[in-house]
């Protein structure tokens, strides 16, 4: 089985690290294509007004000045288009990717374009504890996810879907199981701006999001992770919404 590893943390990310610990447990077949710097937040853009550029890091190991989009259509049509992957891991992301974090995230857009040219994809986030940002372990994943990727392939992924795994910031052997969840909704009363002033006095902002404890939806990905479980959410790329289908399909129809 051939597997292509991306992310959006970039090519030097420990994450990607502990990714390809994970994929070599699966196969011997190992192929890394990740951004050259850090692209988190881009969603699933792609690359339009400039060149792309690549260089060879290592054996099977390539960066690419842009977006994880661009990383994947570059392993597929270019670096690996002879023989093109089995799978597509993408990963393991620095911080959680649930509930809305799906729309914006780069590591999701990843498996999303992986699904999109016909390729099984699987999308794995670790969470952290607020402040611990910068001393991220990712142990937990490293320890549950081979088999947890293991479980996923036997049981299939189906064409037009991928599949999101988030580790929540534990211990390994703290885990408190694994559930398959839907994806969540936060409240956005939880983001604000943060206005402040730069050294001419000219106004600047920051997004911030608050750590606050609110009541998740039950069997979200949002209920599992703060519950200490290893969330498992099926997703898919056709995002109509067939109930509206349904109530607009009478009167379109006239």
């Amino acid at each position: 089985m051939r597997i292509l590893l991306t992310n959006d943390d970039g090519i030097h990310a420990p994450g990607l690290a502990a990714l390809e610990k994970i994929a070599r447990q699966l196969s011997d077949d190992v192929h890394v294509v990740a951004p050259e710097t850090d692209q988190s937040g881009v969603s699933h853009s792609v690359t339009l007004n400039d060149p792309l550029r690549m260089r060879r890091v290592s054996e099977n190991r390539h960066a690419v000045k842009g977006t994880p989009t661009d990383c994947v259509l570059m392993a597929v049509h270019l670096i690996l288009r002879d023989h093109k992957p089995d799978l597509v891991l993408s990963g393991v992301n620095h911080g959680q990717n649930i509930a809305e974090d799906v729309v914006y995230s780069g590591t999701i857009a990843a498996a999303m374009e992986a699904t999109i040219l016909g390729i099984p994809a699987i999308a794995l986030s670790q969470g952290f504890a607020p402040g611990g940002r910068d001393n991220v372990s990712f142990e937990c994943a490293e320890t549950h996810a081979p088999g947890l990727l293991r479980r996923v392939l036997k049981l299939g992924i189906e064409p037009n879907a991928f599949v999101n795994i988030n580790f929540p910031a534990r211990a390994a052997n703290e885990i408190e199981g694994i559930e398959l969840t839907t994806q969540g909704r936060r409240d956005m009363d939880l983001v604000t701006l943060d206005e402040r002033a730069d050294g001419r006095g000219k106004p600047y902002y920051w997004v911030r999001y608050s750590r606050a404890r609110k009541t998740p939806p039950v069997g979200s990905d949002l209920e599992a992770v703060y519950n200490g479980k290893i969330s498992v959410t099926p997703l898919r790329i056709d995002l109509t919404d067939p109930g509206a289908f349904q109530s607009y399909r009478a009167e379109f129809a006239k």
